[in-house]
């Protein structure tokens, strides 16, 4: 107050003079490094701007977002000296400008960024925004999410096939394994078996309504391009850092952070087990043995026994695989006969608590329980104890995540479905749980300290707990259609993670209050398993760029 009255009574000369010296004072003191305001014509000052900078040379990008006054700011301690280049996400806008800036070490550096409307906007959007345009019933597009985990939707609509070459397209599709990519078109063994009467009625009906959505007989979509809002008030208050890694190629599914901050991760498309060091933003890669010569390569979940071992699942090549970090050699298990059997595959693992009896549960063309003491492998048999009446009975179960709670018990969660299942440790006992929302599809989960599962409702948009004490499931919608969690994660402070595989969103929901925040990526990243590391505060979430090499680090900034 004694500051206002000072200012009230100077000078106007003087007062410029002095705000003129304070301003400079603020600059050299300020923690940012790069500063300015996000505008438009269209409309003046733009909140939920991501303003990504990347030194050159760097590996290592960082993004912060723009306020509700349009304002930006990157903290000092993140973006050392340097020239940089920006790029901006902002749904039907692009900057207006080369966008390069020369961060000085002395003050502030202030760059306003001018951004000007796209001519179309068809090449920004993310697979959930196509998804909520098109039309068609929810069935319908729901056949789109089995293609996004190799490519976009955007290549599907720009394509011209008609109803005869989807179809024969789908088959194709099919025989790839789920980690191909172009540059890797990896095909599974025993690809090109015929279809089924069943299969190929459903190949032909999904084939009819890809060719009404793309551009096969007109020259522009006939139905309305929506697009979805900017990020907003918490939204913005986020600081993202992406780590390019050393192999363009790399699919990192699965990224997961250790006990001294690390992060693992395994590449779903090539025989590697990657670690980034993000304090130094140095990875070091180390070769997957090739236990089924000829398979696909690639390995999709990976986790840590209570020794901080890195235990793998490597897809095709059919077996289970532990990293001991004090050797730095890898150890496998096959699964039974899988050099014999083409379908053999081993997608997820869960040694957490493998000291309390010595076993280690598997999800993949089947789910095991593996002694690893005796080298038995106990097929969980999920028909066994189901009574003839129940609903579950008239299902085939088979579980896509896996987890498992203080007592090694097992959970597995049912894509296909809307069926949690656990799984008793001791006597293979299977308890069936169905979520509210009917075709969820639980995807993957994690327990908490309470032996609670969190996991992902990838059809139903929402996240879900199941709780085994009072054995009842709470739901969490997702306000944002077509978000299609994958996975879902509880951090110290209560709050659930998830990301959408279709639409680059992280989502934070306060299981206390049901408050969501959404955050959006600075690109295209096809989330897939989500991580916190709860030694920060606030706790940090991490992910993978699946299709995008790098590891993506979201710190919330309240």
């Amino acid at each position: 107050m004694r500051m206002k009255r000072f200012f009230a009574v100077i000078p106007m000369s003087l007062a410029a003079i002095f705000f003129c010296g304070q301003d400079a004072v603020n600059a050299q003191d300020s923690p940012s490094a790069l500063t300015g305001r996000v505008s438009s014509q269209e409309e003046g000052p733009m909140e939920g701007v991501l303003v990504s900078a990347k030194r050159t040379g760097s590996t290592v990008t960082i993004t912060v977002v723009s306020n509700a006054q349009g304002q930006y700011s990157f903290p000092r301690n993140r973006l050392p000296p340097g020239p940089y280049s920006l790029r901006i996400r902002a749904i039907g806008y692009e900057l207006d400008s080369s966008g390069t800036v020369e961060v000085t070490a002395e003050k502030a550096t202030q760059l306003d960024l001018k951004l000007r409307k796209v001519q179309d906007v068809s090449s920004q959007l993310s697979n959930g925004e196509w998804l909520a345009s098109m039309p068609g019933t929810d069935e319908q597009r729901q056949v789109f999410l089995n293609c996004v985990t190799c490519h976009t939707v955007e290549r599907i609509v720009r394509s011209r096939h008609n109803a005869g070459e989807f179809a024969e397209v789908i088959q194709r599709m099919a025989d790839y394994s789920q980690g191909a990519t172009q540059a890797r078109p990896q095909r599974r063994l025993g690809a090109g078996e015929p279809l089924r009467p069943a299969q190929q009625e459903q190949v032909a009906r999904n084939a009819r309504y890809l060719s009404t959505v793309n551009l096969s007989s007109v020259s522009r979509w006939e139905y309305p391009l929506k697009t979805l809002s900017r990020p907003k008030d918490k939204g913005t208050r986020v600081l993202i850092t992406e780590y390019d890694l050393p192999r363009p190629e790399t699919q990192p599914h699965d990224a997961a952070v250790d006990s001294t901050g690390n992060i693992w991760y395994s590449d779903f498309t090539s025989p590697y087990l990657g670690m980034l060091d993000p304090k130094t933003a140095k990875a070091v890669e180390y070769p997957l043995p090739i236990t089924k010569p000829g398979a696909p390569t690639g390995s999709l979940d990976i986790g840590f026994d209570k020794e901080g071992n890195v235990w793998m699942g490597t897809m095709y090549q059919g077996s289970l695989a532990k990293f001991d970090r004090k050797t730095q050699k890898f150890q496998t298990w096959g699964s039974p006969k899988f050099k014999e059997r083409d379908e053999a595959r081993i997608a997820m693992v869960m040694p957490a608590h493998l000291d309390l009896d010595g076993k280690v549960w598997i999800g993949g063309d089947n789910e095991y329980q593996v002694d690893l003491r005796s080298g038995e492998w106990h097929t969980v048999d999920y028909m066994k104890d189901i009574p003839k009446d129940s609903p579950a009975a008239a299902r085939q179960h088979g579980s896509y995540g896996v987890a498992a709670d203080s007592q090694n018990n097992f959970y597995g969660m049912e894509l296909g479905s809307d069926y949690v299942n656990k799984v008793d440790g001791k006597t293979m006992k299977v308890t069936f749980y169905r979520t509210p929302t009917p075709n969820s599809g639980p995807r993957r989960g994690h327990m908490d300290s309470q032996d609670r599962l969190w996991f992902a409702e990838f059809r139903g948009n929402r996240i879900g707990m199941l709780d085994p004490k009072t054995e009842r499931i709470q739901e969490w919608e997702i306000p944002t259609p077509w978000t299609n969690p994958y996975d879902a994660v509880l951090d110290k402070e209560g709050n659930a993670w998830t990301g959408g595989m279709s639409n680059d969103h992280v989502v934070r929901v306060n299981s206390k209050t049901g408050e969501v925040t959404e955050y959006l990526l600075p690109r295209s990243t096809n989330i897939r398993r989500v991580n916190v590391d709860n030694a920060t505060n606030p706790p940090t979430f991490w992910v993978g760029n699946n299709h995008g090499a790098s590891i993506i680090r979201l710190e919330p900034l309240e």
